[in-house]
């Protein structure tokens, strides 16, 4: 189910389209977007990830042609699903809570570490990102009863290609699955949480040295180690997961253009506050922060050195933390954070990090070779 975009409306997006290993679990189609302002190419533009179709009637204008080939953008970037399943609540906000409910009864199935299953619902009826406006579970259903699994897709990794001949429909998959053959919105969510679970990417360079393998870090990426704590780096993106799953303003942006995490609080303190991402394979992503508007790792911890004040920050921004900027690779601070931190494993596709192509992908590598 993650990767067949027969799950979309339109059979061009799927959960992987957003979300892909070997960048770091993030979107490398990342386009920009109006921002708050709804206005193409001013300073509050974002970058978030190109979705479903916009409607015929909305087409010609200049932010339809200049933002996305017609099709919607996200507010914000795809955030990585690695190491998702550590994650109390899920999305830049959190609004995907731990405690899941069925998304047609409303009745909660799992009270606490739910979080995964409460994600993975909502892109589905999304009129942004995978449904046409007006879609139900019911039109989900219907769809995934008749279709062929992953019949869009190519390349598919040697088990999950047996899976399928063994079992060729869905109906007999979610009958291997849950012990009958019936499609329900709650299942849908088990099973690609289930997936996602087994996407750790636990096995870094950093893994190797504090189990014991002192040669696993390089002494440039040990002293980068350094600096990281001593930076209090750590502070927010706390080993052994590369973040403490809290909630903070680091002063991005203007508190106006996006409440964070207030939309679901409701509380004026929380204005601003965005979930601090784990760092693990962030040295393969393409771009960072919430609103993907640093294309280098580098350049992203600018806004540690120069937040923007009067804007609620966290307390612990009140002394600017001195990265440097310009610092490439071999910095120590940027080769551990680069190559310490990333599991070779997802770079490669190796297994659980193996998938199937995309049609979409095949189809825009047409496109670039004409």
């Amino acid at each position: 189910l993650f990767w067949d975009e027969q799950l979309s409306s339109d059979n061009t997006m799927a959960c992987g389209t957003c979300h892909r290993p070997e960048h770091g679990g993030t979107d490398p189609r990342a386009h920009r977007n109006a921002g708050p302002d709804g206005e193409a190419l001013t300073e509050d533009d974002g970058f978030g990830s190109p979705g479903t179709p916009i409607p015929r009637a909305g087409r010609g204008s200049i932010l339809d042609e200049v933002l996305s080939g017609n099709r919607h953008v996200t507010a914000r970037l795809a955030p990585s699903n690695l190491m998702a399943a550590y994650a109390p609540e899920l999305f830049w906000d959190g609004r995907a809570p731990g405690a899941f409910r069925d998304p047609v009864s409303g009745a909660v199935r799992i009270a606490k570490g739910g979080a995964l299953e409460s994600q993975s619902v909502v892109p589905i009826l999304n009129s942004a990102e995978m449904a046409h406006p007006g879609r139900t579970w019911d039109d989900v259903v219907k769809k995934l009863r008749g279709a062929k699994p992953l019949a869009l897709a190519s390349d598919l990794p040697a088990d999950l290609r047996r899976a399928l001949e063994a079992r060729p429909s869905y109906p007999e998959l979610f009958a291997a699955a849950f012990g009958a053959n019936e499609i329900t919105p709650e299942r849908i969510a088990f099973a690609i949480a289930s997936y996602q679970r087994t996407l750790i990417p636990d096995q870094t360079p950093y893994d190797r040295f504090v189990a014991g393998e002192r040669d696993a870090l390089t002494e440039n990426q040990r002293r980068g180690f350094r600096y990281f704590r001593g930076l209090r780096c750590a502070e927010c993106h706390s080993p052994p997961w590369f973040t403490d799953h809290s909630y903070r303003n680091i002063g991005v942006r203007p508190l106006s253009e996006d409440p964070g995490r207030a939309a679901v609080t409701g509380k004026s303190e929380d204005r601003g506050k965005f979930k601090v991402p784990s760092l693990r394979n962030v040295g393969i992503r393409p771009r960072f922060m919430h609103t993907g508007e640093f294309s280098a790792l580098n350049s992203s911890l600018r806004v540690y050195r120069f937040p923007r004040r009067g804007n609620q920050i966290d307390p612990l921004l009140n002394h600017p933390i001195h990265a440097n900027p310009q610092g490439n690779d071999q910095t120590p601070l940027m080769d551990f954070l680069r190559h310490a931190l990333t599991d070779p494993r997802v770079v490669k596709g190796l297994p659980p990090f193996d998938r199937p192509k995309l049609q979409s992908e095949r189809q825009q590598a047409l496109a670039k070779s004409k």
